[in-house]
Parts: structure tokens; C-alpha cells; sequence
């Protein structure tokens, strides 16, 4: 094995967010703007084969760990055949994705039988009404019987996540924590980050996640959770009844930039640190100009030295404007 992908903070990195598309179905207000939104042209996009070939490029350079995220990666065409080619990975020991839901329903068996271990899928709100202003589709019920079906396929475990808008939805926090309870499935509050394209960026409509892990306390004691993974970015609590566990990942109010031990790699090919990177290298062009495997290697390197001390650190501290990457376009 080469050397490890180490920081000048001493971060050793092992888990890679891959984006395979900056296009979504979904228009949620802190991510993606409703209209007027400009997506990559297809061949800029890397192909499956050419994700293959950096994610062996990564795995030498100690990558133990790949979530595929997007936009959202199951719009991409035929995208079980990528998660086929990842799970043949000798050193992948995690091999994940992240999902609005809507083609679960579809997918889930096949994605299983692919490879796939386990999935996170994204749900802000249980009301229809609701649902359909937030993400601009009349499909919770849809999403509802993804989840549904990852869970029969066995995808395990699979986790929930929320983002609570003060306003919005903040409402709902204890009504998305009994449904998940009744179906043993592990539930994430992810508080607001200003990196969206849509129309919900200020701190306005910020929900701490301590206030939220208040609100559940009030109803259902919590347990601290000490037998998980330190690089995770999630705080995780038992239910004290022993029924699940629920998660916050607290960016802007308690950030975990020191354990980070991620890096991303976007639909385009860039190697960025952070979703809140202000700089990015590219590996596309130089892998598609036939760059061997130890200069990708050294791109690679090289972009993991010059990491920060970290992004939500850094924007707490007023170090320089919000990168002008937005999340869709970087993998969340």
C-alpha cells in the first residue's frame, strides 16, 4: 500500500464521497433553485469505468470507505452496474449511497444484489402537503415505499436524514423520530448549511442540533452512543427504551472538522476536501490524457495537503466567502 492520504493537521483520510451527477428530481429550498439551473453537459461527466479506475487509484492511497451521492445518483442511467464495478474493489470495505428515495422503490433489490451494503435516504417532512413545497414533487408516499423496500432488500442499516427549517418543518422533529422507532431505523438531524442554491441559506431558519436532541429528551431519554466510529461526523444517542438510535450532525454549531477523515470527489472529476472548499484539482483531465496511476496518486496527494483546518471552522471564523460550488454540484 502507498502512503496514507495524510493533512498537514495530521487527518488521516479514508472515506471518499463520490457524486455521480449534479442533476436531481427533487428541488429542496436549501439545496437546488427551483428554475434556471444550468447542469453539466454529459461528457464532462466522468463514466463509470473512469470512477472505477480513481476509486483503485484511492484505495491504494488507503480508502477504505465510498458513499456515491449526487445531486441525486440514481437519475444517472443504469447506475447498479457502477455500484457493481465499486463493490469488485479489493479493499472497499464500505460501499454506501445517499438517496431522495424516489426510485428506491425500483431499485433497492437491484442495488443490493450489485453490491451495495447500505443506503441513507433523505426525508425533511411526513405531512404530502408539505412535502411537495419543500421538494417541489407530490411523492412522499413514493419515497416512503423506497424506504420500505431498501429495508425488505436488506440494506442495513439503513439511516434517515432531516434537515429542520425553523418555521418550516422544525415541527415535525418528534413525529419523524416515533416513525422511525415503529421501524427500527436509525434516524440523522443535519442542521442547515449555507452552501445551497435554493432560497433557504441564512441562519434564520437554523435549528441547533442541541435544541432538537432537547426536544426528543423531553419525551424519550438518550443514551450517548460511545461504541462508534470517531471519524463519524453524527453525535449518536440510544433510545434508553432500546428501541434505535438517533443521530445529529451539528456542522455550524459543533463542528467536527478535527475528526474529518473525508474527501470528495466530484461528477466532473475534481478532488475537493470540504463541501466548503474554495479550491478544487482536477484529475479528469489528466486521467483522460492517460496519466498513470502515481500521477494521479501525486494529484491526489496534493490536494489532501492542502487542506484546511476545516470548512465549518473556517466559515465560523469569517475566513472568505462560501465557495461558489453549490451542494449539488459538489455531493452531499
Amino acid at each position: 500500500m502507498r502512503p496514507a492520504l495524510v493533512d498537514s493537521f495530521g487527518r488521516i483520510h479514508r472515506s471518499l464521497r463520490l457524486s455521480v451527477t449534479d442533476r436531481c428530481n427533487f428541488r429542496c429550498p436549501y439545496c437546488m433553485p427551483a428554475k434556471d439551473v444550468i447542469f453539466q453537459p454529459r461528457a464532462e461527466l466522468l463514466t463509470y469505468e473512469e470512477f472505477e479506475r480513481l476509486v483503485h487509484v484511492g484505495v491504494r492511497l488507503g480508502i477504505r470507505e465510498v458513499r456515491i451521492t449526487g445531486g441525486e445518483p440514481l437519475v444517472r442511467r443504469d447506475l447498479p452496474r457502477l455500484v457493481h464495478l465499486l463493490a469488485e474493489v479489493q479493499g472497499i470495505e464500505d460501499l454506501s449511497l445517499t438517496t431522495n428515495g424516489f426510485y428506491l422503490q425500483e431499485l433497492a433489490e437491484e442495488l443490493k444484489e450489485a453490491g451495495l451494503r447500505r443506503i441513507n435516504v433523505s426525508l425533511d417532512t411526513l405531512r404530502r402537503d408539505r412535502f411537495q413545497r419543500l421538494c417541489g414533487v407530490d411523492a412522499l408516499e413514493r419515497v416512503l415505499q423506497g424506504i420500505e423496500a431498501a429495508l425488505g432488500a436488506g440494506l442495513a442499516p439503513v439511516k434517515v436524514n432531516a434537515v429542520l427549517l425553523r418555521g418550516l418543518n422544525d415541527d415535525e422533529a418528534l413525529d419523524l423520530v416515533d416513525w422511525a422507532r415503529e421501524r427500527d431505523i436509525s434516524f440523522r438531524f443535519i442542521e442547515l448549511m449555507p452552501i445551497g442554491g435554493g432560497p433557504i441559506r441564512g441562519g434564520e431558519y437554523l435549528v441547533p442540533g442541541s435544541e432538537v436532541k432537547a426536544r426528543i429528551e423531553g419525551r424519550h431519554p438518550l443514551i450517548p452512543k460511545r461504541d462508534g466510529d470517531p471519524s463519524s461526523p453524527a453525535r449518536t444517542y440510544r433510545f434508553a427504551d432500546g428501541r434505535g438510535e438517533v443521530g445529529f450532525i451539528n456542522p455550524m454549531t459543533e463542528p467536527f472538522c478535527s475528526r474529518c477523515d473525508r474527501v470528495r470527489l466530484t461528477a466532473d472529476g475534481k478532488i475537493r476536501n470540504c463541501l466548503f472548499d474554495r479550491s478544487e484539482l482536477d484529475l479528469r483531465g489528466p486521467l483522460r490524457l492517460g496519466a498513470s496511476g502515481e500521477e494521479l496518486e501525486a494529484i491526489w496527494r496534493l490536494a489532501v495537503r492542502n487542506k484546511g483546518v476545516g470548512g465549518c471552522v473556517e466559515l465560523e471564523r469569517g475566513a472568505g466567502p462560501i465557495p461558489t460550488r453549490r451542494m449539488w454540484q459538489i455531493g452531499g
